[in-house]
């Protein structure tokens, strides 16, 4: 295994572009990643990368031989899922990323029960509200809120997911009730912004008799958690846009009220993402129908009986 073992190294190497990120990844360190690419290099006779202080780039052989040495990878993960009975013995590691919010309600209370059916499955989640590199950060299952463009991954939709514009009754009481996303703009209300790389800042987009429409939105608070936004909004300080089941419960209790009915945001969704290859591995395949199915029931039931009233 330790040629099996020096080829996924390389291969990390190669699709991170660091040793030391390969390392951090491998659970292993920066010196050991580099004597296994050594010990690759030696054994086939060639440079696989040019090293300097600074930097770190694959030579020609190294871009010929990653491409083999994926599909090496890849059939021997192929090879394995074969032959593993995932009734008797499932075992391994799953690498998963999320964001916050959903990581934290829907996914980690769920871990120890599915821990407990597969005692040999490890789960490694990883909570964040940036985009994820689903290949380049070597996850096997990514949760993802929004609606995605064109992907090369594996997709499956989890649940569609409707949003609302909302704040807290005090907050309404000293700034007034935006009827719709123009009343928004032109009251100069607070919006409580969601700040991560990539994101599309300070617009939303809400649905207008005429179609969907971006509003740009200002505001001095922002961050790239969304809970921090949630906590903001229940203490008065803004509008914020969110999934409706993040906020179902303050919405019932009053806490939250929707606001500029008249343009409610469009809906967006949560999907599951995977490498395809990934996720022929049947342990994957167990997580993600476990998870599933549990945060469709989570969801629902946050949602029951939860009627939003337009307002005028």
């Amino acid at each position: 295994m330790s040629y099996v073992n020096n080829i996924k190294m390389f291969v990390r190497v190669y699709e991170l572009g660091s040793m030391s990120a390969a390392a951090r990844d491998q659970r292993t360190s920066p010196a050991v990643a580099s004597a296994r690419i050594s010990e690759l290099e030696k054994h086939l006779g060639v440079r696989l990368f040019n090293r300097t202080t600074r930097s770190l780039q694959p030579t020609e052989n190294g871009r010929i031989f990653y491409e083999g040495a994926r599909k090496v990878l890849e059939a021997i993960d192929e090879a394995e899922a074969a032959v593993v009975d995932v009734t008797q013995n499932p075992r391994g590691s799953i690498f998963v990323a999320a964001p916050l919010g959903i990581g934290r309600r829907f996914i980690a209370p769920h871990v120890p029960a599915f821990k407990d059916m597969y005692p040999q499955i490890d789960v490694r989640l990883r909570l964040s509200d940036r985009n994820v590199d689903v290949t380049a950060e070597g996850l096997d299952v990514a949760f993802h809120l929004g609606l995605l463009e064109d992907s090369t991954l594996k997709v499956r939709l989890v649940a569609d997911c409707p949003r609302v514009l909302c704040a807290a009754p005090a907050y309404i009481a000293g700034r007034g009730m935006p009827a719709d996303g123009a009343a928004l703009v032109a009251g100069h209300h607070d919006c409580l912004n969601l700040r991560f790389p990539g994101a599309r800042e300070f617009q939303w987009t809400l649905q207008t008799p005429e179609g969907p429409r971006r509003f740009e939105i200002t505001g001095p608070f922002e961050s790239d958690d969304g809970d921090v936004l949630t906590g903001w909004a229940l203490d008065g300080r803004g509008i914020v846009m969110k999934p409706i089941f993040e906020v179902a419960e303050y919405l019932r209790e009053g806490r939250l009220v929707p606001v500029a009915t008249a343009t409610p945001p469009t809906a967006t969704q949560l999907s599951c993402l995977s490498q395809h290859r990934r996720f022929r591995d049947p342990k994957i395949r167990l997580f993600v129908d476990f998870i599933v199915a549990r945060i469709k029931a989570d969801m629902a039931a946050r949602m029951q009986g939860l009627v939003l009233e337009p307002n005028g």
